[in-house]
């Protein structure tokens, strides 16, 4: 039967929209999209109902998505914590800290891995225990990221110990099946080194696209042409994708690899915070590309194959068995730091597996190092690993009382500080300044302003200034070294989740923005002041009028009643009033039929009394 391309599109896309819709409704076990994706395609596909057959434009489709998630595990790489080691290691022992622990984690489920397919390949079970190893060692960085953002983890020495893992495994894993790939498919020749060249070529690309990034021309070129229909940036992206893709063929090297260095060099060259581009790419690969191949996969499902396969039906539970057991017994080494729930617990996320095991299977498939039957015995440890593993993890990992962060610490003890300090103070806000100058200070002090002396630099003062909790960090020190010092301390080491800074040079304004830093230029800022109060006279009179009763506030949605409620049903209490909603850094004006969502920022205004009660309402 003939089936146009375009109808077989029209039916995945559909299958693509609705799985999120009902992936959504299971409450107890939290399905993964990608994993309904996959059953989806089993049911349309050749072990049910068989409605699709495979086409040309289908499987090209279908390897473009691949690769471009490849790219976009590229993208996930922080080359920032894989220099620094991450946060709150200055006094940990070396061999404790994450990148260390990492490869030690990773080399101890390697050796498992090995251990644990030859012997399946004793029992006849496998015929290349080499590979079977490595796809064993593999760990889903997709499932992992998001499991410790939803659990608020990525900034604790724990999350950011599992990230490190799950990055480490996640890159050493595809080098490896990289090389063990080409070896099997060419032998072992001298052109394995080509490998080195891909490398080398990502380290020049990488270092001439700091060089160009650093040029003011080639910068303001760039911004310029990063909207509307040019999008350089997103055009930029899919060239260097399909450039390193190209380069890998000709090297004779599998092209995922060529597809994780290029995300791997978009990360590196740009920012990490608030960053359009990758909300751009995400939104193109997660949109379309990536749904089609994981239904594809679905639909070429084996289920007969690895029915009829007494060697298939056998691996199946032994696979899930080792899956689980090469991550858990290598995760005890976490006890070193971690309590022994936590250290299981980990063992447990790590062991998800998905695009990476998915993809070396398909990889294995075409060079014939594994049969049909293996490889849907395969796919079928991914979608059990991906779904029970955060489910077993958010069971074991404890749950602890979440540290609300308040009050505001202000660097800088001048004029402007004092000034901002009574302000925030009034509209109820706790406010440690923190200063050098002890007459200065006293003088502060005296007036009921809480201070701090000491270098804003030496994390013992912020942390006496209450760094740890506080949501807040205002840099106005005139020693322009210790201003952005404090900026890198507040986010990396403590993690506050608002920082502004007072920065005069526009040089320096990129390396701010890189830390996701809310910048204050004064000569613009007196600009816009004065332009507000010539063109918006009543609204600048409720911001600097400090004798009416009425304010500006704000609140992050959170309250699960508040979620999903369209404004004209929400009552806030007495006088307050919604001004605007601050959604995936876009400004949205509401309406009536504006729809709260959760981690929706609200701007509003009224009474003291009233925005305090609801900004109550709105984060529960």
């Amino acid at each position: 039967m003939e089936h146009d391309p375009l109808i077989t599109l029209l039916l995945i896309t559909a299958l693509a929209a609705v799985v999120p819709l009902i992936a959504t409704r299971f409450r107890h076990v939290q399905l993964p999209i990608v994993v309904g994706e996959i059953l989806a395609g089993i049911i349309i596909g050749r072990s049910g109902l068989n409605l699709v057959e495979p086409s040309p434009t289908l499987d090209f489709l279908a390897e473009f998505g691949f690769t471009y998630l490849m790219f976009l595990s590229g993208l996930e790489v922080d080359f920032d914590m894989l220099v620094g080691g991450g946060q709150d290691t200055r006094d940990t022992p070396w061999w404790k800290r994450p990148i260390p622990t990492a490869f030690t984690v990773f080399l101890l489920t390697v050796s498992l891995g090995l251990l644990s397919s030859m012997w399946l390949a004793r029992m006849g079970l496998v015929e290349n225990p080499l590979l079977m190893g490595l796809i064993l060692s593999t760990t889903s960085l997709g499932i992992v990221v998001p499991v410790l953002k939803e659990r608020e983890l990525l900034g604790s020495s724990y999350g950011q110990a599992l990230l490190m893992a799950a990055l480490v495994a996640d890159f050493a894993t595809l080098l490896l099946l990289t090389v063990v790939i080409a070896a099997m498919s060419q032998g072992l020749t001298l052109d394995l080194l080509l490998i080195l060249i891909l490398l080398v070529a990502f380290a020049l690309v990488a270092r001439a696209g700091r060089f160009f990034a650093n040029i003011p021309v080639w910068q303001r070129v760039v911004e310029e042409l990063s909207a509307a229909t040019a999008q350089i940036r997103v055009r930029g992206a899919f060239a260097l994708m399909v450039g390193w893709g190209v380069l890998a063929q000709a090297l004779g090297v599998e092209v995922i690899l060529g597809a994780f260095l290029t995300g791997a060099t978009v990360s590196l060259l740009t920012e990490r915070e608030d960053s359009p581009l990758r909300e751009k790419l995400d939104a193109i690969g997660y949109g379309f590309f990536i749904p089609i191949f994981f239904i594809t996969v679905g639909m070429n499902f084996n289920l007969r194959a690895l029915i009829d396969s007494p060697q298939a039906m056998t691996l199946v539970p032994l696979l899930i068995l080792l899956a689980y057991l090469v991550k858990l017994v290598p995760a005890l080494w976490y006890r070193t730091r971690f309590s022994w729930r936590e250290s299981i617990a980990g063992g447990f996320l790590l062991s998800s597996r998905l695009s990476l095991i998915i993809a070396a299977s398909a990889i294995a498939l075409n060079i014939g190092a594994i049969s049909e039957a293996i490889n849907s015995a395969i796919i079928l440890v991914a979608v059990v690993t991906c779904t029970l593993s955060p489910f077993f993890f958010n069971r074991l990992y404890p749950a602890r009382p979440k540290k609300r962060r308040e009050g505001v610490i202000i660097v800088g003890a001048d004029q402007m500080a004092e000034l901002l300090a009574r302000r925030l103070q009034r509209a109820g806000e706790k406010v440690v300044i923190i200063g050098k100058d002890q007459r200065r200070l006293g003088t502060l002090r005296q007036q009921g302003l809480r201070v701090v002396e000491g270098m804003p630099t030496d994390e013992e003062v912020l942390q006496a200034a209450g760094a740890e909790t506080a949501k807040s960090l205002v840099a106005l020190t005139t020693d322009m070294d210790a201003r952005y010092e404090v900026c890198v301390l507040g986010r990396r080491r403590f993690n506050i989740p608002i920082i502004v800074a007072r920065v005069e040079s526009m040089e320096m304004m990129a390396k701010y923005r890189a830390l996701g830093v809310r910048i204050v230029q004064p000569a613009l800022a007196t600009v816009i002041a004065l332009e507000g109060a010539l063109r918006f006279p009543t609204a600048f009179d409720v911001l600097v009028h400090e004798d009416d009763n009425v304010e500006m506030g704000e609140a992050v949605v959170l309250n699960p009643a508040m979620i999903g409620v369209p404004l004209r049903r929400l009552r806030l209490p007495g006088n307050a009033l919604i001004l605007s909603i601050r959604r995936d850094n876009t400004i949205l004006v509401p309406h009536g039929d504006t729809v709260l969502r959760r981690g929706d920022r609200v701007a509003l205004i009224g009474s003291p009394e009233s925005l305090a009660r609801a900004e109550r309402l709105l984060t529960g």
